[in-house]
C-alpha cells in the first residue's frame, strides 16, 4: 500500500514537473537555445504568487496566472534584447549568456527579497481526499489539475491556431518559415515568453506545498533537465512523459532513500540516459 501511495503521489508531482519542463523544451525546440536560467523563472513565478497572496489575498493557484503574465513579459524582453543577439554566435556564447542570466537573476532576487524562506497558508493546505486506501493531497491534486489544464491549453494553441502553426514551422525550418512570410524574430520572442511563462506558472502552483526562496532554482534545474533528457529535448510530449517519470522516480526513491540522496538518483538517471540514449525516449531531434 505504501508503494501505491508513493506511485500516486509521484504521478501528481510529475504532472507539475511536466508543465515546468514543457517551458524548457519549448524554448529549445523553437529558439534552438538551452536556457540554463529557465529555473530562475520558476523562482520568479513563486515570488510573484507569494506577493500576490500576501498583498492582494490571491490564492497561489490564481496568483500563478499573474506569475505567467509577469514571466511572459520578462521572457519576451529577454529574448528581444539578449538572446536574439547570440543566436548566430558559437554555442559557448549562448551558454555563457544564459548562465550569466541565471547568476544575475539569483543575486538580484537575493538583494530584493533576502535569503529567508517564504511560505503561504491556504484553507486546503493540510487536507486530503480519500479514495479507498489512497490519500490524495489537496495541494498536490489542485496543482496537478492546473498543470493539466495549462498543458492541454498549450497543446491546443500549438495544434489548432495560426500562431501554433507558425511556431511549429519555425521550429522545423526557420528559412522556409521566413519565405512563407512568418516573422521568426516575433515567433522566437513569443515562444521564449511562453516557455518561461509556463515554468513560472508551475512555480506559482507548487507554492501551497513548497517554500519560495532565491535558491529554489538550483533544486528544480535537476528535475527539469532530467525530464527533458528522458523525453527528448525539444519534444513537448517528451517533456510530459519525462516530467511524470521524474515525479514517480523521485516519489518511489523516497521509500528507500533519505531526501538528501533523491537528487542523486536523478543525476544518475540523467547521466545514464545521456550516455545510452542521448536523443531521449521519444527521439526528438535537437
Amino acid at each position: 500500500m505504501q508503494f501505491l501511495q508513493a506511485l500516486v503521489d509521484g504521478i501528481l508531482l510529475g504532472g507539475v514537473y511536466a508543465v515546468i519542463s514543457i517551458g524548457l523544451t519549448l524554448v529549445f525546440g523553437v529558439v534552438s537555445i538551452i536556457n540554463f536560467a529557465q529555473a530562475e523563472f520558476l523562482m520568479v513565478g513563486m515570488f510573484v504568487a507569494y506577493f500576490a497572496w500576501k498583498l492582494l489575498g490571491l490564492d497561489p493557484l490564481l496568483g500563478s496566472l499573474l506569475s505567467f503574465a509577469v514571466a511572459f513579459v520578462l521572457g519576451v524582453l529577454t529574448q528581444k534584447y539578449l538572446i536574439d543577439r547570440v543566436l548566430k554566435a558559437p554555442a559557448v556564447a549562448q551558454i555563457f549568456l544564459t548562465v550569466g542570466l541565471l547568476i544575475v537573476m539569483e543575486n538580484l532576487a537575493l538583494i530584493l527579497f533576502g535569503s529567508e524562506f517564504r511560505s503561504v497558508q491556504t484553507p486546503y493546505q493540510m487536507t486530503a481526499l480519500a479514495v479507498g486506501p489512497i490519500l490524495l493531497s489537496a495541494p498536490y491534486l489542485l496543482a496537478f489539475t492546473v498543470a493539466s489544464v495549462a498543458g492541454l491549453s498549450l497543446w491546443w494553441v500549438l495544434k489548432k491556431t495560426w500562431w501554433g502553426m507558425a511556431v511549429r514551422a519555425t521550429a522545423q525550418d526557420p528559412m522556409a518559415a521566413r519565405l512563407s512570410g512568418i516573422s521568426t524574430h516575433r515567433v522566437h520572442q513569443l515562444a521564449f515568453g511562453l516557455g518561461v511563462g509556463m515554468t513560472a506558472l508551475g512555480g506559482g502552483i507548487i507554492l501551497p506545498y513548497l517554500t519560495a526562496s532565491t535558491t529554489v532554482g538550483a533544486q528544480f534545474s535537476v528535475l527539469m533537465f532530467t525530464a527533458v533528457v528522458l523525453g527528448g529535448l525539444g519534444s513537448v510530449i517528451g517533456a510530459v512523459v519525462g516530467g511524470v517519470a521524474v515525479g514517480v522516480i523521485q516519489s518511489l526513491s523516497s521509500l528507500v532513500l533519505p531526501m538528501q540522496l533523491q537528487n542523486l538518483v536523478l543525476f544518475a538517471i540523467f547521466i545514464l540516459v545521456l550516455a545510452v540514449r542521448p536523443e531521449g525516449l521519444l527521439k526528438r531531434a535537437g
